[in-house]
């Protein structure tokens, strides 16, 4: 049996602020309740609900303007690695999203969340990469990733 109840944060793949949302009762118990960010939808919370879907629209304007400057910024931008590799010029691993964020923090010194890389399968051979990014409400960018080789040690290290 699923509850029905009333969202009072953006939960990523359940809703949004304000809507009315069935989960199941484990995930109410254990997460949205303890976090504090549900409700169990009653009749007498259509007023919350209203000012919530309020607050959440308004959120959202300040969501995608920011969301598009940083997308006019991160256009024609560069993340660089250097990876190991083997003799054959062959790569130890794989570039993930957690690397990318690790890279976005590091060179760009933006903090991106992970979901927002849509990355199919981690990229296991060198070269350049035209990543794409799915940012706050929607809004899309791109940027491109050079992947080389690490440079091997000299013996005098």
């Amino acid at each position: 049996m699923k509850n029905q109840l009333l969202l009072l944060d953006d939960i990523h793949g359940v809703g949004r602020k304000g809507e009315i949302v069935s989960v199941k009762p484990g995930f109410a118990r254990n997460y949205l309740f303890p976090q504090k960010k549900a409700v169990v939808a009653e009749k007498h919370l259509v007023k919350l609900q209203a000012r919530l879907k309020e607050e959440r629209s308004k959120q959202a304007v300040d969501d995608k303007k920011e969301a598009e400057a940083l997308a006019k910024m991160l256009a024609g931008k560069t993340l660089k690695t250097q990876v190991k590799v083997d003799g054959e010029g062959h790569m130890y691993g794989s570039v993930a999203s957690k690397d990318l964020v690790q890279l976005f923090d590091e060179q760009l010194e933006i903090k991106i969340d992970r979901r927002s890389i849509i990355l199919p399968k981690p990229i296991k051979s060198l070269g350049q990469f035209e990543i794409e990014l799915r940012l706050q409400e929607g809004v899309p960018a791109t940027i491109v990733l050079e992947i080389a080789a690490q440079e091997a040690p000299t013996a005098s290290e």
